[in-house]
């Protein structure tokens, strides 16, 4: 029995029936998928309509010959790896095949099992070929990532189904708010899997309109739509043998997911202009911030791609939910040689973060941007972490904190309450706009930096003063 592995594809070319006939019945003995073709005409039109690992072509044929035969295929498809069978033992011609980017070549009279061992390495040779592409095309998109952080309950449930889940082959929904960390889950159940040394291809349903989404899902080929100058993969290749993750799934069309679901249910795909069914095998993660069983009951979603992709759940917690874990994740987003202020922490675990885990990073982000110096201060947040007018407890403060920091906590929230107005702001906190604008310069608070437009004269745009 062959050791390749039985998905591979073989087309043999030959004028001869009773070779053609043999080979065929001895490779399908061996569990391959045969094709066969009595001329190059016939072969091309093979080729039109399915993908094939590995050709076997007769030199010489009546009309076009096994040379010019060899061009044609590659030129439909350059990673089909090619076989020529000669009549005779030229060196001369054997090189031109060669040359013109045949694998191998075999001189007749053959032993079928002598071929053989010849297509299993043309389609060894292949699978390299087309994983080297793959790894490029996935290094062209791929993005940075971070180990996901956290020790509260939640995220440990979450942890705990990544390792369950991550050894089978099955579709996984993740769920879960906007900036919850959906991707990093993607990619730590990818790397836990046995598919972590092949691609994980990422894309984004909202960020395409649907007929670009088409493409970069299916591929298409050249000439298919104004603009599509050469053919080129989907990511649905690009991917196979390992795993695309697919980010906010609600978002896909209904034309898009009934395409989705014949691939999730026989594995094979068509490029855009194609008639081609090309067989793909690649574990689907999808996304998602809607909740999808609603989306069926509204009938938004196909409720068939639901259950089809709906075998494994994991629900990703926003991180109101996750008691304890802001401050490991402001220690990881500052580890960089930052330092806190007394009482950051403390104002940062009392807000409810309605953008979760990606809003905490941008809100450093920004502090860190502001900063004068190496020191994250209260003064840099957002005026919207600071401000009173979050329904959540109100800040509690370690005896740590100076009488300054809350002074300065103070007439920020004041300022924030007023929309950045300095009248009104100065009349709550009972004194004059002069001694307001140098507590504002000594705090180092500007409404610039709050994002009020302020005119020439300081005052906040489009406030009573």
């Amino acid at each position: 029995m062959s050791i390749v592995s039985p998905e591979l594809h073989l087309l043999i070319v030959d004028d001869e029936t009773d070779f053609r006939e043999t080979a065929v019945s001895y490779f399908r003995h061996q569990s391959y998928r045969v094709q066969s073709a009595a001329s190059a005409e016939d072969a091309l039109q093979a080729m039109r309509n399915s993908t094939f690992d590995v050709a076997v072509i007769d030199l010489h044929m009546p009309g076009m010959d096994g040379l010019e035969l060899l061009k044609r295929m590659l030129e439909e498809d350059s990673q089909l790896q090619v076989v020529m069978l000669t009549g005779g033992a030229s060196v001369e011609t054997a090189v031109e095949a060669m040359r013109r980017g045949a694998s191998d070549y075999l001189s007749k009279p053959i032993r079928l099992a002598e071929l053989d061992v010849l297509i299993q390495k043309a389609y060894h040779a292949g699978r390299v070929q087309r994983e080297n592409s793959q790894l490029r095309q996935v290094l062209k998109r791929s993005v940075s990532s971070t180990k996901l952080i956290g020790k509260s309950e939640a995220m440990e449930k979450v942890n705990r189904l990544i390792a369950r889940t991550a050894a089978s082959d099955k579709p996984i929904l993740i769920e879960g708010e906007s900036g919850t960390g959906k991707e990093l889950v993607a990619r730590a159940i990818h790397q836990a899997s046995p598919l972590a040394d092949k691609p994980l291809v990422v894309i984004n349903c909202a960020a395409l309109p649907e007929t670009l989404l088409e493409s970069e899902l299916f591929g298409h080929e050249k000439g298919a739509f104004t603009g599509a100058i050469a053919a080129k993969p989907g990511l649905f290749e690009i991917a196979d043998g390992g795993t695309l993750f697919i980010d906010e799934f609600g978002e896909l069309a209904g034309s898009l997911q009934a395409k989705l679901l014949r691939v999730l249910e026989d594995g094979v795909i068509r490029r855009i202009g194609s008639v081609k069914e090309r067989r793909v095998r690649a574990r689907i993660l999808a996304a998602t911030n809607r909740n999808l069983a609603e989306e069926v009951k509204a009938g938004r979603f196909r409720e068939d791609l639901y259950y089809r992709v709906n075998i494994l759940t994991i629900h990703l917690p926003p991180l109101r939910e996750r008691q304890g874990d802001v401050p490991q994740l402001v220690q990881a987003f500052t580890n960089d040689g930052w330092k806190l202020e007394p009482g950051v922490i403390e104002v940062l675990e009392r807000y409810s973060w309605p953008g979760n885990v990606r809003q905490l990073l941008n809100a450093l982000e920004r502090a860190k941007i502001l900063a004068d110096d190496d020191y994250i201060r209260l003064a840099n947040l957002p005026p919207e972490i600071m401000s009173r007018d979050e329904s959540v407890s109100p800040v509690k403060l370690g005896p740590q904190v100076d009488l300054e920091t809350l002074n300065r906590m103070h007439v920020l929230d004041v300022l924030n309450r007023y929309h950045g107005n300095k009248a009104r702001t100065a009349k709550a906190l009972g004194i004059g706009r002069r001694s307001l604008y140098r507590l504002l310069e000594k705090y180092g608070l500007h409404t610039t930096e709050m994002g009020v437009g302020v005119s020439s004269e300081g005052e906040a745009v489009g406030q009573d003063n």
